[in-house]
């Protein structure tokens, strides 16, 4: 208990990878989750770009076309580990545009959820998916095959 608390010595190689699972999958199916009701309503999707409007966002439709759908599929992506940096890039992109757009002017403690899913993805660019991910199958399978050539 010691050496967790005084953050010594490093984590294992495992630890690493479960650390980078949970976060993964936490931050994904959140993302997923929060999208999923402007991706299956045509009502709420038009609800989403009458709020996107009245926040001056360039072709409201299209933007809550791209934004909802970013979301949950990049959502489904970073759970599954598949395309894992790409999906966060776009996760980051996405939560950067809401947070300057939507968000500067509220209050410090709305912005926390929206931040939190930034940071998670920023993360997930910077380290990958980890090993417990299909792009860390996907990339011991390749090498594998490779080194048998």
């Amino acid at each position: 208990m010691w050496t967790i608390l005084s953050g010594a010595p490093p984590a294992s190689h495992g630890q690493l990878h479960s650390g980078l699972l949970l976060l993964r999958v936490f931050t994904g199916l959140v993302l997923a989750y929060g999208a999923q009701d402007n991706v299956f309503s045509a009502e709420h999707l038009l609800e989403f770009r009458d709020f996107l409007a009245k926040h001056g966002f360039p072709a409201p439709l299209l933007s809550a076309y791209i934004s909802a759908y970013a979301q949950f599929v990049g959502g489904l992506l970073l759970a599954a580990g598949w395309f894992t940096r790409p999906a966060a890039a776009v996760m980051v992109v996405n939560f950067i545009v809401a947070l300057v757009m939507v968000h500067r002017s509220l209050p410090f403690g709305l912005n926390i959820a929206p931040m939190a899913m930034c940071a998670n993805s920023l993360v997930l660019v910077i380290t990958g998916p980890g090993a417990f991910s299909l792009d860390g199958w996907l990339g011991r399978r390749r090498r594998g095959y490779r080194a048998r050539l």
